[in-house]
């Protein structure tokens, strides 16, 4: 255990990643720890145990944070029992030792006060670590369902901090007792934004301010199917909206053609873009209706902003999880929510009423923001300082 008290460095490990919807929520809870110790004169050491492969182990050294790997087995889900016993999964489970080996050890070396654990296979192993050297552990899940590995840790961990009140009846019994509801961390950038910025920034002054802004994205890489069903309704879009259509570096190419022979009137309401940067707050900040995927780190920023959206959510999401998220939303009237064979068609009725009537647009988004927690950042610093005793 850390022997500084309350006046030495703060002493983090931090673990989870494989993907952003691990890592941003992690760094995000990172950021806001240090920015309170710092108010109060303190700092904090923090080591980040992740795997060598993940989206962490570019992004904690690019953040200034110290990082270690450790190895770790991803088990890959299957319906059937037989396959889960698969040369690969089998081959990995006789990796997790090893992980937890050199987790202990690492934990032993840094002598943290407290673990935050975000998910992803790593936290296992690092979180089985922590409970063993006696190290209280914070288990944050970002989705309304428990993701595997939280499942397992759930049950060691010293306080469960959880998106959603819905995730609150799932958790085990025991784990009950000490879960909060924090809400899933945000960039605080993500709040800051402003339209005239986007504007300006992107050289939209095309667009017709008196008509709603439509921002599509299919995620940094952007998305084949989204990408086709936009491009399905463009020309009829285009006469209800300006559009932003963020369509994944590798994606720009072919869509190009079909954006430069649009006609001239409806051309300058539409930016096609394959990566969107520093500009999305500002971006995010013009539009009124979102069309995306449904991954847990885009409900937190929409909801937390505020935002009408329809989902068309990742099919493949381990264990339907976007699906499930969007319908979450959709039954309480914050979204729209389109499953399953998803045709241009579907995205136009969903749509169209969005866009023909700024009251229905006004109550979606307020729906939205009731769902908002921009403060999880805070509510879960709030928890791990208080698991760690200072």
């Amino acid at each position: 255990m850390g022997l500084n008290g309350q006046n030495g460095p703060l002493r983090l490990v931090v673990t989870g990643g494989g993907t952003g919807g691990h890592t941003y929520p992690a760094l995000t809870a990172v950021q806001a720890l240090q920015g309170r110790l710092t108010t109060q004169g303190r700092s904090v050491e923090v080591l980040w145990i992740g795997t060598s492969e993940g989206l962490e182990a570019r992004v904690a050294p690019a953040e200034g944070i110290r990082f270690a790997p450790v190895a770790t087995g991803k088990v890959r889900r299957s319906s059937n029992p037989l396959k889960l016993i698969s040369p690969a999964n089998v081959r990995d489970m006789g990796r997790v030792p090893l992980g937890a080996a050199q987790a202990r050890s690492l934990i032993t070396e840094f002598g943290p006060d407290v673990v935050l654990a975000t998910g992803g296979y790593v936290a296992v192993p690092v979180g089985l670590a922590a409970r063993s050297c006696g190290v209280p552990l914070v288990v944050h899940e970002q989705t309304v369902r428990l993701g595997l590995a939280n499942k397992v840790l759930a049950r060691a961990a010293t306080r469960v901090a959880v998106s959603s009140e819905s995730t609150l009846p799932l958790l085990p019994e025991s784990a009950r007792r000490t879960a909060v509801v924090t809400g899933n961390p945000v960039r605080p950038a993500v709040l800051t934004g402003q339209a005239d910025k986007a504007v300006a920034a992107l050289g939209l002054y095309g667009f017709d301010r008196s008509l709603p802004t439509v921002y599509v994205t299919g995620g940094a890489q952007g998305s084949v199917q989204i990408n086709t069903l936009v491009s399905a309704v463009l020309p009829w879009l285009l006469e209800h909206a300006n559009v932003i259509h963020q369509c994944g570096p590798g994606n720009e190419a072919t869509l190009r053609g079909p954006a430069d022979a649009l006609p001239p009137h409806l051309a300058a309401r539409y930016l096609l873009t394959g990566y969107m940067a520093a500009e999305l707050p500002d971006v995010l900040a013009l539009t009124d209706v979102v069309v995306s995927r449904s991954g847990a780190g885009t409900l937190a920023e929409l909801t937390a902003l505020g935002k009408a959206a329809v989902f068309i959510p990742l099919p493949t999401s381990a264990g339907n999880e976007q699906a499930h998220n969007a319908v979450h939303l959709q039954e309480a009237g914050a979204a729209v929510a389109l499953i399953g064979d998803v045709r241009a068609e579907g995205l136009r009725e969903a749509l169209a009423p969005l866009l023909a009537d700024q009251a229905r647009r006004a109550t979606m988004a307020a729906r939205s923001r009731e769902h908002g927690r921009p403060d999880a950042a805070e509510r879960l610093v709030d928890v791990v300082l208080d698991a760690a005793g200072h």
